[in-house]
């Protein structure tokens, strides 16, 4: 697996140092502002790359009794990083797009320039979504939000040819500090998000898509010694995760018996989490009579009250720290 994601993010470097570099050549052929924010941001791919790499080696390491958890939440360092480093290239750019504004300056070789961002955007277009769907097949939010930061690097850059076109058959040359404003603009909202990806993920935000997935695993394959699932709290480390629970048994259960429920448990989630390994933390509780009525389980020999009908699971009753009904 680390082998895949290093494999991944070093096309990703490479490919991102070779397109700066053409973009930069671009800006010096043209002196446009425009093209000159595009390159700002690939500068991000480039230093965000090899940050990358870094916190994959590292979230790839064993736990040790330093880290019972593992490594896997330098991953979200990782896209805090590439988001603050997009929001700078962001001010950066507003900042020259203003200055364009006071003192423009005329522009040269757009024809020229053209072809060398289009080349760019179809190579950026490839790049992107080669690394969506690896992040997807391999788990790392590492990968997909490099990939997603250059996915709206593609879209920034096709509305930069455009406006580019309209300039070299218009000659509307007050069009290039606009469009570089707008540019500016979307790379901070773009640098936002990743950085409140970040701070959500080292908080321990849950991920409702996670309990969803969870609770619907629970509910498909669920046995009648699980009477009920509660106060499930899940948290991420890289692509795996750790899930703390209480699960109401039959209290007149033994210990082996209860001990190869919880195992059923971890062993069906962890079946149905490919690429990704879940450790689960699990709390028994003992049924009370007030379980009876939503319990499943046929001839119970202490059953006090009569079955009155499943209880479905969902966030509203797994996640808060009481039994159901």
């Amino acid at each position: 697996m680390l082998k895949k994601e290093l494999r991944v993010i070093l096309v990703s470097l490479i490919v991102s140092f070779i397109l700066t570099v053409a973009k930069f050549s671009a800006y010096f052929m043209t002196h446009s502002v425009a093209i000159l924010s595009d390159a700002l941001e690939s500068i991000i791919n480039v230093v965000a790359g090899g940050f990358a790499c870094y916190s994959i080696y590292l979230a790839s390491q064993p736990k040790d009794a330093n880290h019972p958890y593992g490594h896997g939440k330098v991953e979200f360092f990782s896209i805090g990083f590439e988001g603050a480093m997009i929001f700078i290239a962001g001010v950066l750019i507003l900042v020259k797009a203003i200055q364009y504004f006071i003192l423009p300056r005329e522009l040269q070789q757009i024809e020229n320039g053209l072809w060398v961002l289009g080349a760019t955007t179809v190579a950026n277009l490839l790049l992107g979504m080669y690394l969506v769907r690896s992040g997807k097949q391999l788990s790392s939010i590492t990968i997909s939000g490099n990939g997603q930061h250059i996915m709206t690097d593609v879209y920034s850059s096709a509305g930069l040819i455009a406006a580019l076109c309209v300039i070299h058959f218009t000659g509307w040359s007050w069009l290039d500090p606009a469009v570089s404003l707008l540019m500016g603009g979307l790379i901070l909202t773009k640098g936002y998000q990743l950085m409140r990806r970040s701070i959500s993920g080292l908080m321990d935000e849950t991920d409702m898509k996670i309990v969803d997935k969870v609770i619907a695993i629970l509910s498909a394959h669920r046995r009648q010694n699980w009477i009920d699932v509660h106060n499930m709290r899940v948290q991420q480390y890289g692509n795996n995760y750790h899930i703390d629970c209480h699960i109401t048994l039959p209290y007149y259960l033994e210990l082996n018996d209860a001990h190869d429920e919880m195992k059923q448990v971890e062993k069906l989630v962890n079946s149905e989490f490919s690429g990704s390994e879940v450790e689960f933390f699990i709390h028994m509780d003992p049924c009370i009579p007030s379980c009876c009525h939503y319990c499943l389980k046929e001839a119970c020999p202490v059953r006090s009250h009569a079955f009155t009908g499943e209880i479905i699971w969902t966030r509203d009753n797994v996640l808060p720290n009481r039994k159901h009904g």
